[in-house]
């Protein structure tokens, strides 16, 4: 059977996948066996904490702490004991006997990435005010089993990982302070725990504006910490008053903390770690010497691997997912060198439906390169049709400090089994390729992403790949107004959608939230010094420029993003009358987290390609 591109019959309706859009994340070891948290659209979004495959919290608890409004970090464990922030007051509860007891909870008042001190019986977290005027603000506090506050260490911007060491005499954490972003600089600061459990007087370890470090980890007195000093994210040690470089490789083992909580290497024994990094997007797994430095890649076939844990001096779990299964828990023995699934686990789609990956490399603006993944049109009840391509859709990733990855995506099978063809962006700006590509794009966001994007577009249009007029491009919040500024500034593509994109840079800086209140001084300018830049790079304010039809979706109660950013771009498309549709969620804030709200969107999204795309 031979159809048109975008016209073919699929396995995957817009009701499946959002049906098996489940997320798992957090990944902790406990003596009961491994925990794990559960994002279901199927139950309005609602995040289960699961242990060994059972729910611990019926509805309607849902584990969620809204710190940074990106949260994670939302539970912590010590010995079999959990807990946990719930979403609706933002409290903290202690799971007992599978009933929530509230150890603390305050108006206006959210919590995030604790660790327990147990000999003094508490907690200690990062804690976010919000005032009922003015932007939030942080600090690291504890607070007793029995309910009491008490504070420990503020003055900086932003906190997170406040770590506690085995012996309890030394507690150590992450600060930094705007303009930078903790992927921009980042520090690591120490403190004596005194008899009472107050702080002697902090002393910065690592760090700088210019170095990011993420991730403390104890082991014994020695404190384990990611560091891209180099220019890579890679392992340090600080013990006895020195540091030492652990693993060092031109390759990032660590990740933007746009959440908290999150984990790329495991201390297994005192002469073994095992860490995932990044090979051009592609997350490998390996096993370091804490000694030597000597490492080794693990050959296996997952290309996503995150929330790496310990579970003994042999062995650790992670959530690993490969182009062809989506993620789960995995179990990796260093004995005999093998991962295996904790979960049952298969094919969502025979493999013969399945697009997989190319990793391509292509020429950009400035002489640069950038990277992608290409996923060819697939499908095995239809041949392509003679002499013709496929249309493309360019994905642009959010952040923009953030990359796409390779892991299973029904989404993305959902246009490939169409007749779509799909392009990744990893554009310059993106994490997983070095310090330095990070930063290209600082003072450049709405240029060089958007040349890397139209690039690769048109990489693959003079490969023979894709159809050179019949072009979309789509984004989600930052990578929304990557796709918006792309319509509007250069002519590559023919239409495109945007997911709670950015129109007004101006507006936006007013009205955004206090974790990326100054995140526009380091990709555009400080304002209000280059507000002219601002402007310059809004498409809202050259609105005249954009002839291309768009289709918008926006959560009303987007508070990252607000809805007047999608309403005044489609004012402006509107009154000039170019084709735009809009769709708004009352329920839904920034990222759609309800089963109804992801299909009502990838149908209309469909649609919108196939009118304006394929019949244009």
């Amino acid at each position: 059977m031979s159809l048109d591109y975008g016209d073919w019959p699929s396995l995957l309706s817009a009701d499946q996948v959002s049906a098996a859009t489940t997320s798992i994340s957090e990944l902790r070891s406990t003596p009961l066996g491994l925990a794990w948290l559960e994002r279901r659209p199927q139950e309005k979004g609602r995040v289960v904490l699961v242990r060994q495959g059972q729910d611990l919290l019926a509805a309607p608890w849902s584990v969620r702490s809204r710190v940074n409004e990106y949260g994670g970090g939302a539970y912590w464990c010590h010995g079999d004991q959990i807990y946990f922030v719930n979403d609706a007051d933002q409290g903290i509860y202690a799971l007992r006997d599978a009933t929530p007891q509230l150890i603390y909870r305050a108006d206006n008042c959210r919590f995030a990435d604790g660790c327990v001190d147990p000999g003094r019986d508490r907690l200690l977290c990062v804690e976010e005010v919000h005032p009922p005027t003015g932007r939030s603000q942080q600090s690291l506090v504890a607070i007793s089993f029995a309910g009491k506050r008490s504070p420990l260490v503020q003055g900086a911007g932003f906190y997170a990982a406040p770590r506690l060491s085995p012996e309890g005499n030394t507690l150590v954490w992450l600060q930094w302070s705007a303009p930078q972003m903790p992927w921009d600089g980042c520090e690591l600061w120490g403190a004596t725990v005194k008899g009472d459990g107050t702080l002697g007087t902090p002393y910065r370890i690592a760090g700088s504006s210019e170095e990011s470090v993420q991730q403390p980890q104890w082991q014994g007195e020695a404190l384990y910490y990611i560091s891209d000093r180099s220019g890579w994210w890679n392992l340090y040690r600080y013990r006895n008053g020195h540091h030492e470089a652990v693993w060092q490789a031109p390759y990032d083992a660590g990740v933007p903390l746009w959440v908290f909580g999150q984990s790329t290497y495991a201390l297994v024994d005192p002469e073994t770690a095992v860490l995932t990094y990044s090979d051009r997007g592609l997350w490998r797994l390996a096993v370091v010497s804490l000694e030597t430095g000597e490492w080794q890649t693990v050959p296996t076939d997952y290309t996503e691997i995150h929330s790496l844990v310990r579970l003994s001096d042999r062995a650790v779990a992670f959530i690993g997912s490969s182009p062809l299964l989506p993620p789960h828990i995995v179990q990796f023995n260093l004995d005999d060198g093998t991962p295996t699934p904790l979960q049952p686990i298969a094919a969502p789609l025979p493999p013969a439906w399945i697009s997989q990956p190319e990793v391509i490399e292509f020429p950009t603006s400035d002489g640069a390169t950038a990277y992608g993944f290409f996923y060819p049109p697939q499908n095995p009840q239809v041949q392509s049709p003679v002499g013709s391509r496929p249309p493309l859709i360019v994905r642009c990733h959010g952040g923009p400090t953030a990359a796409s990855g390779t892991g299973f995506d029904l989404r993305t099978q959902f246009w490939t089994s169409r007749g779509f063809a799909v392009l990744d962006v990893n554009y310059r700006g993106s994490t997983g390729y070095g310090r330095a590509y990070r930063n290209a794009l600082r003072g450049q966001w709405g240029v060089m992403d958007v040349a890397d994007c139209a690039a690769g577009a048109q990489y693959l249009v003079a490969q023979g790949r894709v159809a050179s007029d019949r072009l979309a491009i789509r984004g989600s919040s930052a990578g929304g107004y990557t796709a918006l500024c792309a319509l509007t500034f250069t002519t590559t593509f023919q239409g495109g959608a945007s997911y709670y994109g950015i129109g007004d840079l101006v507006s936006l800086l007013k009205e955004t939230h206090a974790f990326e209140a100054h995140y526009f001084d380091q990709l555009i300018a400080p304002y209000p010094a280059g507000a002219d830049l601002y402007r310059q790079r809004s498409p809202f304010y050259h609105a005249e420029h954009l002839t291309r039809p768009v289709i918008f979706f926006q959560g009303l109660k987007d508070v990252i993003v607000p809805p007047s950013q999608a309403e005044q771009m489609v004012a402006a498309l509107q009154a000039k009358g170019v084709p735009v549709e809009y769709y708004t969620f009352a329920e839904e804030g920034h990222g759609f987290r309800q089963s109804s709200t992801i299909a009502t969107a990838l149908a209309a999204e469909l649609r919108f390609y196939q009118r304006h795309l394929l019949k244009g």
